[in-house]
C-alpha cells in the first residue's frame, strides 16, 4: 500500500527504463540526421557539378557558312530570343542558345529590322547573325515612283520591278467604289490616279499588291494632311480635289522646281479669265503619249482631258504630283502671267510672259534654240 505522492519501487523502475530509452531515441535520430544531411550534401555536390558542367560547356552550333537558302522572317517587335527560336526552327542553325548568346556578346544584335532575310541551312550561329545585319541579305525590293508619274507608268512600274503582274496590281487598284480598301480620301472620287504619292516603297516577300497600293495612297494622305490640304484648298476658293487637279497640271508643265509657283498662279490666271488652259501636258495624258511637240491634229483629240478644246480643269488629275507641286498650287506666286513657254529645253529655262505678244516672242526664242 503507497501513500499518496510517493512512487513504488515498481513504478519508479518504469519510468528509468522510459528515461533511458528517450535518450537512446534521441541518439538514434541524431545519428539518422547526421546520415540524412550528410547524404544530402552529397546529392547537393553531385547535383552543383553536374549544373556546372552544363553550364559551362558550350551550347549546340554548327561550323562554317552553312549552304542552300533559307527564307526567314524577322516580325515586328521579336527579340533575339523570338529569333534564335525561329532560326532553330527552319534549320539555320543548331540551337536557340548559340544564337542567343552570340546575340547577347554583339551589340549589332540590337540593330536586326523586320523583314524577310535570305539565310542558309546549317550556319554557326556567328555566320547567321552577320547576314542578318548585311542589307544585301534582305529580300526586300523598292520601288520608287518619281514625281509626275501616271497610273499607267506607275502599274507598269510595279509589275517590272516586283512579282506582281500588271494585271493583279491594277485589279488591286481598281476604280469606282472597288477600291475601297485603299483609303482615297473622299474628294478622289474613287479614281487612284494623282493619288499614288511619289516616294520610294519597300516591298517584301510578305507584301501584297492591295498592301503596296494603300502605303502609296496612305503616303499622299500624310502629304495632304501635312500641308494643309484641305483647308488651304477652302481658303482659295477651290475643292481638294481641284487643289490636286491644279498641282499635276503644274507638275506636268514645269521643268524647275523654282517655277512651280509661277505655272500654278498662271493656271488661276486663266481660269479666272475664263480662257483655257491648253496645256500640252493634258494633251500627252488624253493620248497616253509623252510627246515633246504635239502636233496640230493631236489638238483636236476628242477627250475631257483635252484643255484646248475644254475650257476649265481637267476633270482629274493627270499624274501623281509631289510635296512641292502640291504647295505650289496651294501657295501660288503673286503676278499677272497669262503664259509661260520652256525656251530651253535642255536646261528647263521656262520664261513668262502677260500678254499674247510677249508670248509669240518666247515661241520665236524657243524656235531659235531648237536650230
Amino acid at each position: 500500500m503507497s501513500q499518496l505522492g510517493l512512487d513504488t519501487p515498481t513504478e519508479e523502475r518504469t519510468r528509468r527504463r522510459r528515461r533511458r530509452g528517450g535518450w537512446r531515441s534521441a541518439l538514434a535520430v541524431l545519428i539518422a540526421l547526421t546520415v540524412i544531411v550528410g547524404g544530402l550534401g552529397g546529392a547537393l555536390y553531385v547535383g552543383a557539378s553536374f549544373l556546372g558542367s552544363r553550364l559551362n560547356s558550350p551550347a549546340a552550333d554548327y561550323e562554317g557558312t552553312g549552304s542552300g537558302t533559307v527564307q526567314v522572317e524577322v516580325e515586328p517587335g521579336e527579340t533575339a530570343t523570338d529569333i534564335a527560336a525561329t532560326l532553330q526552327e527552319a534549320g539555320v542553325v543548331r540551337s536557340a542558345e548559340a544564337f542567343a548568346e552570340v546575340a547577347a556578346d554583339d551589340d549589332r544584335s540590337v540593330g536586326i529590322q523586320p523583314g524577310f532575310y535570305a539565310l542558309r541551312e546549317e550556319m554557326s550561329a556567328r555566320s547567321a547573325l552577320d547576314l542578318l545585319l548585311e542589307p544585301a541579305s534582305r529580300l526586300e525590293t523598292n520601288v520608287a515612283v518619281p514625281e509626275g508619274s501616271r497610273l499607267s507608268e506607275i502599274v507598269t512600274l510595279v509589275a517590272q520591278n516586283t512579282r506582281f503582274t500588271k494585271k493583279a496590281v491594277t485589279e488591286a487598284l481598281g476604280k469606282g467604289g472597288n477600291n475601297k480598301a485603299l483609303g482615297l480620301p473622299p474628294y478622289a472620287g474613287g479614281d487612284p490616279e494623282g493619288y499614288l504619292f511619289p516616294a520610294t516603297y519597300p516591298v517584301d516577300p510578305g507584301t501584297s499588291e492591295e498592301e503596296l497600293a494603300a502605303a502609296m495612297v496612305a503616303r499622299f494622305t500624310q502629304a495632304a494632311d501635312g500641308l494643309e490640304l484641305e483647308e488651304r484648298a477652302r481658303r482659295l476658293g477651290i475643292t481638294p480635289g481641284e487643289a490636286v487637279v491644279i498641282a499635276s497640271l503644274v507638275e506636268g508643265e514645269a521643268r524647275l522646281d523654282k517655277d512651280y509657283a509661277k505655272v500654278a498662279r498662271v493656271v488661276y490666271n486663266r481660269l479666272e479669265a475664263g480662257m483655257a488652259l491648253q496645256f500640252d501636258s493634258t494633251v500627252n495624258y488624253a493620248l497616253d503619249a509623252d510627246k515633246e511637240r504635239v502636233r496640230q491634229d493631236d489638238l483636236e483629240v476628242d477627250s475631257p482631258y483635252n484643255t484646248y478644246l475644254h475650257t476649265g480643269l481637267p476633270p482629274g488629275p493627270i499624274n501623281s504630283p509631289g510635296e512641292a507641286a502640291m504647295e505650289a498650287a496651294l501657295s501660288p506666286a503673286e503676278g499677272d502671267w497669262l503664259y509661260f513657254v520652256t525656251v530651253d529645253l535642255e536646261k528647263g529655262t521656262t520664261k513668262f510672259a502677260t500678254s499674247y505678244d510677249e508670248f509669240l516672242e518666247l515661241k520665236r526664242e524657243l524656235a531659235a534654240n531648237r536650230g
